[in-house]
């Protein structure tokens, strides 16, 4: 009798069948299972939470002590004109909850400042916390406590055509980093064993038309490797003048028909084709070595998460088994070739990549006895992927909002470099830091009342002077961008919200599924000129 359908899972497997493409199983398991907090509903902040309910988080909890208001109506999707007076955060809650039944959703009717006041422990519960429109001393507070309980804090924020976001992790650490550019793990610079004695067994002189034909690319590619190693002192090509001779050399491994003219032989225009990048240098990339240099891997303790674990133990096996190289990916890529060579030599990089994935994990376990762990505590499915994205390991450190509003910070020399272009987005973070010192004063921010925008550019230029001096800047931005921000009354246009809401969206995933690299750590967009920058600050 079959076993019965768990008519769920297949409808779930439906339902998000693209990004299971992108993020895989495990990706949408992590995504399934982060709780989400969000602090007050303003159009950025529904539109994030839109973008992360669509995909199928686990839960998400709304906390804003606002009641709806005419203006929160005009700009915000998710509350309804008879919703005013009634709490913001419950009925965005009960609107957002209608994109998908899967998703469990809790809104609580407090400020912030009285959630900091009264429970800040509940804040340590979520997965990821997320920030909009939040005065600077309440964020400053939050984002400290948040930074010592290693939670990863988002802060938002779209001010009138302006959006600024700021990712604050003190370590996030990123295995499936999926770059767009990477090369294939071939290593014919140092051919394997496997390789060597398959390529050796096959004979091109003595092969069929159909034969030649089909041999694959990577064959071709160490075949006339070795000849010119032969007549270049044992070394590859290099340059592009080396590449372009060794293209020659394998063009002269066509076969001619009984005219003379070359057979179209696709394998050997792959062959040709594959030159640039299939001979590039096995080597360690920066990014890993400095992550097996790190302190985090060279100093473990019984608190060291399971990826500094492997990262020691991918460090021992460089240093060991890897005769100076990362565990092979075991992967080549689509080929003309028939079926049967093909397997064969996929297998042989295959069963590389798991005898050195048999390596790493037995030095992971010796290293969990070390420290006094269960030698199953780091599942096998965990090493073998670390172990295929090995080359794409990543760290992401963010500075604390504290330490960027320090004067003397790194932040500081950021700002100062990238203040000398004056069309540099970084004048706008410098109006927002403007703009928060402006509310601190006046309990408002500029432009919000129309008789005052006149008066408040002044003071707004005097909260200008004062961030520059803080920082230790020249002269001051030009005057359309104060009296740019005095116009826009900070308030929230829809457009620039759902942009926002879409660029964060996609950030937070990212954190939660471990997967891709997330910025580092100041995102501006200035939907003027439709420009936007990073800056590390």
């Amino acid at each position: 009798m079959a076993a019965p359908v768990n008519r769920k899972n297949v409808d779930k497997k439906a339902k998000y069948d693209r990004q299971l493409r992108l993020w895989g199983d495990h990706g949408q398991a992590l995504l399934e299972n982060a709780k989400i907090c969000l602090i007050n509903a303003s159009a950025t902040g529904t539109e994030i939470l839109k973008n992360l309910i669509l995909p199928g988080i686990g839960s998400f909890t709304i906390i804003d002590g606002n009641k709806v208001k005419g203006e929160d109506v005009g700009n915000n999707f998710f509350l309804t004109q008879d919703s005013i007076g009634k709490s913001r955060a419950q009925v965005a809650t009960e609107l957002l909850l209608e994109l998908n039944n899967d998703v469990t959703g809790n809104a609580v009717e407090e400020s912030p400042e009285q959630i900091l006041e009264n429970n800040p422990e509940y804040l340590k519960s979520f997965t990821i916390v997320i920030v909009t429109s939040l005065v600077e001393r309440t964020l400053l507070d939050l984002s400290s406590i948040l930074y010592a309980a290693d939670i990863p804090l988002l802060v938002c924020r779209s001010y009138g055509m302006i959006g600024y976001m700021r990712l604050v992790v003190k370590e996030h650490t990123v295995i499936e980093s999926q770059p767009d550019n990477a090369h294939e793990d071939l290593r014919l610079d140092k051919p394997l064993a496997g390789l060597v004695e398959y390529a050796h067994s096959l004979d091109l002189e003595a092969m069929t038309k159909q034969e030649h034909m089909h041999t694959p690319y990577l064959v071709l590619l160490y075949k006339f490797l070795e000849k010119w190693k032969e007549m270049h002192n044992g070394q590859v090509p290099k340059n592009y003048k080396e590449k372009t001779s060794f293209k020659d050399l394998l063009r002269s491994g066509i076969r001619k028909n009984e005219h003379g003219v070359p057979e179209d032989e696709e394998n050997f225009d792959e062959a040709i084709m594959a030159v640039n990048t299939a001979l590039n240098p096995s080597k360690i990339p920066s990014e890993v070595q400095g992550i097996i240099d790190d302190p985090a891997c060279t100093n473990l303790s019984s608190e060291s998460s399971s990826f500094w674990i492997m990262a020691q133990a991918l460090k021992q096996f460089i240093a060991n088994e890897g005769n100076g190289m990362l565990p092979l990916r075991g992967a080549i890529p689509d080929m003309t070739a028939d079926s049967k060579r093909y397997i064969q030599l996929q297998n042989i990089y295959k069963e590389q990549a798991r005898t050195d994935c048999i390596a790493v994990t037995s030095r992971v376990q010796q290293i969990l006895t070390s420290l006094g762990k269960a030698s199953d505590t780091i599942q096998d499915n965990e090493i073998k992927l670390f172990c295929k994205n090995s080359a794409f390991l990543r760290v992401i450190r963010c500075r604390s909002l504290t330490q960027e509003y320090s004067p003397d910070s790194a932040a500081t020399q950021e700002i100062s470099m990238n203040f000398e272009n004056p069309d540099s987005e970084i004048y706008w973070y410098i109006m927002l830091r403007a703009a928060d010192k402006f509310y601190s004063q006046y309990s408002y921010f500029p432009g919000t009342y129309d008789d005052q925008v006149d008066s408040d550019s002044v003071k707004l230029k005097s909260c200008v002077c004062s961030i520059l001096q803080e920082l230790t800047l020249g002269a001051l931005p030009k005057e359309d961008y104060i009296q740019e921000l005095c116009r826009y009354g900070a308030c929230e246009l829809h457009s620039v919200a759902s942009f926002m809401g879409g660029v964060a969206a996609q950030e937070v995933i990212k954190i939660v599924t471990n997967q891709f690299v997330p910025f580092n750590n100041t995102y501006l967009y200035n939907a003027m000129t439709t420009t936007s920058a990073t800056f590390q600050l």
